[in-house]
């Protein structure tokens, strides 16, 4: 192919190699290029550059075929949530299925980044939100201000995976394919605007449903009554039954008359003898009385007959 030099205007016909847009730009580069003729050596080498090219992209889809076809016999449910590529670099980053298993999900959030990590760390500042899940297909393709939420919870999912993949008995994809389809309704949640409030208040749905005009009757449940008595209660039947007046309590002896008899011969034996504990006197007192003089006695007489 010979290029015409600045002056000369370029009569190749590029139209049945390359589209439209391409050819214009290829000509004007053309036009502003100088132009040298090829020699032979040259076109040996580009040939030989080309067939490298070919190989290397030919083994290139040899070995994404062989990581694949090993990553779907070694961990299915790992491939399905994250991707052959990335399951095969976190699986190389620990070391073994097994070491991967391990792990908690905070820690597979963060494979990859660990400089980042302790960097965060000493300075004090925000630590990484995504290591090597960044390069996920359901990380990638989340907006950016969704990206640590969708990382949090995909790596909660691939160790759930790793730990049925690396000790499970049956290797079977249905876990993975759950959990991928859980993901992808939360993404959809999540790029909508509307989530789904796990704890708080209920005030969102009140206000939301005063205004779509949603009401619901809601009936009184006798199933959530108690039958135990409280202390509350307890106290405020005590307090009760000390503040009830003596007239009921007589009333009620009335109602009785056979006990409310035998009761009042009770008390009236009672205060005989309280009376005559107080009038006879105690042996002390009497032995007192006879030490004074009778001197005093008759002073006090005649005061009193005065």
């Amino acid at each position: 192919m010979a290029v015409g030099t600045r002056d000369k205007a370029v009569s190749t016909d590029f139209s049945e190699i390359l589209p439209e847009e391409i050819e214009e730009k290829v000509k004007e580069a053309a036009e502003m290029s100088m132009g040298t003729e090829v020699a032979d050596d040259d076109i040996l080498n580009i040939r030989n550059l080309c067939e490298q090219v070919l190989e290397l992209t030919e083994y290139r889809g040899q070995l994404s075929e062989y990581l694949q076809n090993r990553m779907v016999a070694i961990a299915p449910n790992v491939t399905i949530l994250v991707g052959e590529l990335v399951g095969a670099r976190l699986i190389a980053h620990a070391g073994s299925l097994i070491n991967l298993a391990k792990h908690p999900s905070s820690t597979i959030q963060i494979l990859g980044a660990e400089k980042a990590l302790f960097r965060a760390l000493k300075t004090r500042h925000a630590t990484p939100k995504y290591g090597l899940l960044y390069h996920a297909q359901l990380v990638s393709q989340t907006s950016l201000k969704n990206k640590g939420k969708m990382s949090r919870m995909l790596a909660a999912k691939a160790a759930l995976a790793c730990r049925y993949d690396a000790l499970g008995e049956e290797t079977t994809t249905e876990m993975g394919i759950e959990n991928r389809s859980k993901l992808a309704s939360r993404i959809s949640m999540l790029e909508s605007g509307f989530t789904r409030r796990i704890s708080g208040t209920g005030k969102t749905v009140a206000r939301h449903a005063k205004y779509e005009g949603i009401s619901e009757v809601k009936q009184y449940s006798a199933a959530a009554d108690s039958t135990l008595e409280s202390s509350s209660k307890r106290k405020f039947q005590e307090m009760q039954e000390e503040q009830t007046p003596k007239r009921i309590k007589v009333e009620m002896a009335e109602e009785q008359p056979g006990t409310s008899q035998a009761s009042g011969e009770k008390k009236k034996k009672k205060k005989k003898k309280e009376v005559q504990a107080s009038v006879e006197p105690t042996e002390p007192e009497a032995q007192e009385e006879a030490m004074e003089p009778p001197k005093k006695k008759k002073k006090k007489k005649k005061v009193e007959i005065e």
